[in-house]
């Protein structure tokens, strides 16, 4: 694994303006995959207009950035296949055959795609490039759906959410380390490491809130209230604050990574039910999916006011703002180091 830029802060590579000699040239897009539709919309991220609609496979959950930077992935859950997006143009490739492709990671090395197969309970790890299968990993759990990586690369925590579950694997000998079970009625999403690598966060869309995980121990120190149905979480630019999608509810959080305590709360004018996404480039806005209300949501993370509400396909998911600073992807909709 490349070595970190401050040992002490995961995010240090992802700070604005840092992007990558491959990247830079990219234009800045949104790309939306709407599950219901079947489709992919892409938003120029700078005029908050859609500007192109290509179809996918059945199903498709998360555009994911490859671990080069290169391509983007977008995996059709259903339609068992892989769309590889040429960021460049924005144009969309051959699709490649890959069983339940639910969400996609990279090994921090870069030597392994991890397909996570969701239906299928378990992790296929892959050549990151041709997507042929090395290993299937079998997952004592149901649902497992979204995961993050330690400081030092060499273990994962995943999410189960369908037995409220949490799996931590042994990545370079791609075996189960050890399982946590979380209180009964919880449903963990997403995972976030903590810019000083000592905790996870993992947000429970059953509980409405975010469990605070000891990275080395694997037990829980600690539960954050946030809102109804707490689904994505996202670091901002600067380390600072955790941003959290209450998607039952509307809102988003900002957690405090230093206090681990909620600082704020920002309320979507009319409701909405934001899910999945990311941060832009500068870092001044937040772009999430609004699930079951067929629109993309634009907030600006200074003042967390609503600067754009974007109609797009039906059932949209987990959308990918493209590029973003970095050196390497870990995958889903866009974890850099």
């Amino acid at each position: 694994m490349p070595p970190l830029l401050d040992p002490d802060d995961v995010y240090a590579a992802t700070r604005p303006g840092k992007l990558s000699p491959v990247v830079r040239r990219f234009p800045a897009r949104v790309y939306v995959p709407n599950g219901t539709s079947g489709t992919v919309d892409v938003i120029d991220a700078r005029t908050f207009r859609r500007v192109g609609r290509f179809p996918t496979g059945q199903l498709p959950q998360h555009v994911t950035p490859s671990w080069d930077l290169r391509t983007l992935w977008v995996g059709n859950n259903q339609g068992n296949s892989l769309t590889p997006i040429d960021p460049a143009t924005g144009r969309s490739g051959r699709r490649i055959r890959v069983a339940d492709p639910y969400n996609l990671y990279f090994t921090p090395n870069g030597r392994r795609a991890i397909v996570v197969a969701e239906r299928l309970r378990r992790l296929d790890f892959r050549d990151p490039h041709t997507m042929r299968l090395r290993h299937s990993l079998p997952v004592p759990c149901f649902g497992v759906d979204h995961l993050d990586f330690s400081a030092d690369g060499r273990s994962l925590l995943a999410s189960c959410e369908f037995s409220g579950h949490l799996v931590r694997v042994d990545v370079a000998q791609e075996r189960v380390l050890g399982i946590l079970r979380l209180r009964p009625g919880a449903m963990p999403q997403d995972v976030k490491l903590a810019p000083d690598g000592r905790v996870y966060y993992v947000a429970d869309m059953g509980s409405g809130g975010v469990w605070v995980v000891d990275a080395a121990r694997l037990r829980v120190v600690g539960f954050v209230p946030t809102g109804k149905g707490a689904h994505g979480l996202y670091a901002s630019r600067d380390s600072r604050h955790l941003y959290v999608s209450n998607r039952g509810e509307g809102s988003i959080s900002l957690l405090s990574f230093a206090t681990r305590k909620v600082v704020a709360t920002w309320r979507l004018p009319g409701g909405g039910s934001p899910d999945m996404g990311g941060v832009s480039a500068d870092g001044k806005v937040l772009w999430l999916a609004g699930r079951y209300h067929d629109e993309v949501y634009a907030i600006d993370t200074r003042t967390g006011r609503l600067r754009a509400r974007i109609p797009v396909g039906q059932g949209p998911h987990g959308l990918c703002v493209y590029p973003q600073p970095g050196r390497y992807s870990l995958g889903h909709t866009g974890v850099f180091r």
